[in-house]
C-alpha cells in the first residue's frame, strides 16, 4: 500500500503523518484532488486505528425536533417553515415533547438530542421548562440540545448575551451542545446559502464559551453543495484551531447535503465516493478531535458502514425520530435498534461499543445487551 500511496502523490503527506507533523491547507486540498480514493482512505484508516483500533462507537439516543417554524431562510433546508400556519408547520406542546420520553420508559436511553427551528414567538421558558421536564422524567439523561445558531437566536430574541443564555439553559439541565449550524465557515458560501443566521465567528465563539463553561460540544460541516475543496479544508482547520485553544470538541461530523424539496434542488447530492473522501480527509486534518462521526441518516447506512474503514469511528446512535433529512429526501430509516447497529458494525469487521454522550463505555459486544431492542410504537 505504501507504493500505492506514493503513486497517488501522497508520499509527502504520509511522511508528515509518520513524523507527527500537522497537515496544512495545501495537504488537505491534495487529499481531495488525489485520484486514488483508496490511498486516501488507507491513510485515514491508519490514523483512526492509532486512536481507536477497531472500536466503533454508538449511543442509545432519541432525537427530538420540537418545532420547524424558523425565521431563517437557508437555501439547503427542507425542514423549516417561516411561520405558524404555513403548510406542514408544527410546534409541539411541552407535554407532547415530554411524552416522547415518557413513551420510552422501557428503553435504556442515555441521551436526548434536541434541534429546532428558530421560532420567533415562543417564550424562553418554553426551552428551559423543556429541559427541566426531561430531567424530572429521567434525572440521569444527558441533554444535548440547541445548536450554536439557536443559542445566538435566543440571545438576540430575548435580549441576553450568548453566555447568559448558555448559563440559564445549563441551570435548567443542559449538558452539552450538538454541532449543527456550522454549515461551511467560508464567508463566500455562508453568505449565499445561510445569510440570515448566526455567522462563523459567532458560531465559534459560542462553542468557545460553552467549552469555558465546562460543556463539551460537537462541530459539523455541510458538504456537497457549492463549497470548494479549499473551503472544506479551511472549515476543518478552523475547527482544529478552536480545539487547540479549548479542547472542548468531542466529534467532527460531516453532514451530506440533500437537495430534495429545497431551494438548491437543482444540485446533485454528493456521491458515495464524495462522502467517503470527506470523512477520510476530516480524520486526517482534524488531528486533535478524538472522533469522526458518520451520521448514517445523512450518508446512508451502506456508506456509513464503509466509512468505518475511511477514518470514521462513530455512527451516532439509534436516533428514533428524524425530520430534517427526511424532509429533504433521505431514504434512510428513522431509527435503528442497538442490535441492528451492532450487526452493521460487526459485519464491517469492527467492534461495537455503546457509549454515552461523553464517550464513557456503556457496554461492548459480548457484555450484557441493552434491555430493549424494540422501540415503542
Amino acid at each position: 500500500m505504501h507504493a500505492r500511496v506514493a503513486s497517488a502523490g501522497l508520499a509527502e503527506i504520509a511522511e508528515k503523518l509518520d513524523a507527527g507533523v500537522r497537515l496544512d491547507l495545501a495537504d488537505g486540498v491534495r487529499l481531495f484532488d488525489s485520484p486514488d480514493l483508496l490511498a486516501v482512505g488507507w491513510l485515514a484508516n491508519r490514523e483512526r486505528e492509532k486512536r481507536h483500533g477497531g472500536r466503533t462507537y454508538y449511543n442509545f439516543n432519541i432525537r427530538i425536533e420540537a418545532t420547524n417554524v424558523c425565521v431563517a431562510s437557508c437555501l439547503f433546508c427542507s425542514f423549516a417553515r417561516l411561520k405558524p400556519g404555513d403548510p406542514d408547520a408544527y410546534t409541539l406542546s411541552l407535554e407532547q415533547v415530554w411524552d416522547k420520553l415518557r413513551r420510552r420508559a422501557h428503553q435504556p436511553l442515555t441521551e436526548i438530542h434536541v434541534v429546532n427551528g428558530l421560532h420567533p414567538d415562543l417564550p424562553f421558558d418554553y426551552y428551559t421548562e423543556m429541559l427541566r421536564g426531561f430531567k424530572r422524567i429521567r434525572p440521569e439523561i444527558h441533554l444535548k440540545c440547541f445548536t450554536a445558531v439557536e443559542i445566538a437566536f435566543f440571545a438576540d430574541l430575548y435580549g441576553m448575551t450568548d453566555e447568559q443564555v448558555l448559563c440559564a439553559l445549563m441551570a435548567a439541565g443542559l449538558d452539552s451542545l450538538p454541532g449543527g449550524g456550522a454549515e461551511i465557515f467560508a464567508e463566500r458560501v455562508r453568505r449565499k446559502i445561510a445569510h440570515d443566521k448566526c455567522g462563523t465567528e459567532r458560531y465559534l465563539e459560542i462553542h468557545r464559551t460553552a467549552h469555558r463553561l465546562g460543556m463539551r460540544t460537537n462541530v459539523t460541516m455541510l458538504y456537497g453543495h457549492i463549497e470548494t475543496s479549499e473551503e472544506r479544508v479551511d472549515h476543518m482547520l478552523r475547527a482544529r484551531a478552536l480545539q487547540d485553544e479549548t479542547g472542548g470538541f468531542q466529534a467532527f461530523i460531516p453532514l451530506a447535503f440533500h437537495p430534495d424539496n429545497n431551494q438548491m434542488r437543482k444540485l446533485p447530492a454528493p456521491t458515495a465516493t464524495d462522502s467517503l473522501r470527506v470523512h477520510a480527509v476530516s480524520r486526517l486534518m482534524c488531528d486533535n478531535i478524538a472522533h469522526v462521526k458518520a451520521f448514517w441518516i445523512a450518508t446512508g447506512v451502506d456508506v456509513a458502514q464503509i466509512a468505518l474503514w475511511f477514518g470514521v469511528d462513530d455512527l451516532d446512535g439509534t436516533v428514533q425520530e428524524e425530520k430534517i433529512y427526511h424532509m429533504a429526501g433521505a431514504r434512510t430509516p428513522e431509527a435503528m435498534t442497538p442490535r441492528q447497529i451492532e450487526r452493521l458494525i460487526t459485519a464491517a469487521g469492527r467492534e461495537p461499543v455503546e457509549r454515552d454522550t461523553l464517550y464513557h463505555v456503556v457496554h461492548t459486544r459480548g457484555a450484557s445487551p441493552p434491555l430493549a431492542d424494540v422501540f415503542a410504537p
